[in-house]
């Protein structure tokens, strides 16, 4: 029996979608697959809020997130982190030799301009990652505030974590002076895991013609350079089924308009808000939430693995806590082609198991 997932990823992605991926092979060296990447990118450029270049990896957010950091530090990355994905980002550097300094809060508080601010006044970076939506607590940072800090540091290279809000929070990537954003399929976007996404700026370029030892399948420098020369074509061979999905659905999110979409996200995420205030409780700052998934703390100590069993019996899936919060929290998530309607069918259904 298939499970509806409102899990934090993979979503649940609809059949039409699904079966894009069983369009026919082309050569990814043909025309053809030049014409695809380059349809791809002027669409994602929309939905991005930028001029600059796009990158697509076959990979995972990880891959890009990996890329980002070892391909455009020259000096030291500052890394902030509000969960355990904030933290990946630091372990990734260290993986790679980069030098890198954490900057940790307390799960479920957010990243300050502030503290950004204190942090990169030292002079010590050249490069800042940010997680804009953390899945482990149901956080969104105050994105906005944060870039108006970065601006002051002309010199710092900022990279933005969105692989859990891109598609169902608006970010306007150049407006925010961002310069690498990295997504991927598996998410907001609403089609399976497989492929990342991220915006390169022309800064973010120029930094990368400075470091000297960039790795080689995720070299974001390597995958620019190649698609300018070689018509948006990639070093290795992408997915391309996952292009064909990526295409169609992009067409299908333009369709019902972007401002909508997030509209609808906002909606979603407030109702779940809504039930668990009633309910529970929210996990993250109250000022600092996620529109694409909620963190809820277990107040009444129920068993979130049993809830689980008896969800996927009757057609549904939701998450446990991650980590250190496994059933001290449990998480819905409200992305991608998940409607209003299915997320009261959720709650409802979780209200009678509970009673």
């Amino acid at each position: 029996m298939h499970k509806k997932l409102f899990i934090p990823g993979p979503v649940e992605v609809r059949p039409d979608v699904l079966a894009q991926m069983a369009t026919p092979m082309i050569g990814h060296r043909s025309k053809d697959a030049s014409a695809l990447q380059h349809r791809i990118s002027d669409k994602l450029r929309q939905l991005f809020y930028t001029d600059e270049a796009i990158l697509l990896s076959t990979s995972s957010g990880s891959g890009l997130m990996e890329g980002a950091v070892r391909s455009c530090t020259a000096k030291r990355a500052a890394v902030f982190s509000v969960g355990a994905f904030g933290k990946r980002w630091w372990e990734m550097a260290a993986a790679n030799n980069v030098p890198a300094d954490l900057y940790e809060v307390e799960w479920g508080q957010p990243t300050l301009p502030e503290q950004v601010d204190a942090v990169l006044a030292s002079g010590r970076y050249d490069l800042l990652t940010v997680t804009h939506n953390e899945t482990s607590t149901g956080l969104m940072n105050p994105v906005e505030g944060i870039a108006q800090v970065v601006k002051q540091y002309p010199e710092v290279v900022f990279c933005l974590d969105a692989v859990s809000s891109m598609g169902g929070t608006k970010i306007e990537v150049d407006q925010l002076g961002v310069d690498i954003c990295i997504t991927s399929t598996q998410k907001a976007l609403g089609l399976p895991p497989g492929l990342a996404i991220c915006s390169f700026s022309r800064k973010a370029i120029e930094r990368a013609r400075q470091v000297p030892h960039r790795g080689y399948y995720l070299d974001l420098l390597s995958l620019y350079d190649y698609i300018q020369t070689k018509d948006y074509q990639y070093p290795s061979t992408p997915s391309l089924s996952h292009m064909f999905a990526l295409d169609y659905q992009l067409d299908r999110i333009m369709a019902e308009g972007l401002e909508e979409r997030f509209a609808r996200h906002a909606a979603m995420a407030e109702h779940v808000r809504s039930w668990a205030r009633e309910k529970f409780a929210i996990f993250a700052n109250q000022a600092y939430l996620s529109n694409t998934l909620t963190t809820i703390t277990n107040t009444t100590g129920f068993d979130v693995a049993a809830l689980n069993k008896e969800l996927g019996i009757r057609g549904y899936q939701i998450s446990n806590g991650y980590g250190k919060m496994k059933d001290k929290t449990f998480r819905i998530a409200h992305m991608a082609d998940c409607t209003l309607d299915e997320i009261k069918d959720l709650l409802a259904t979780i209200d009678d198991i509970l009673k």
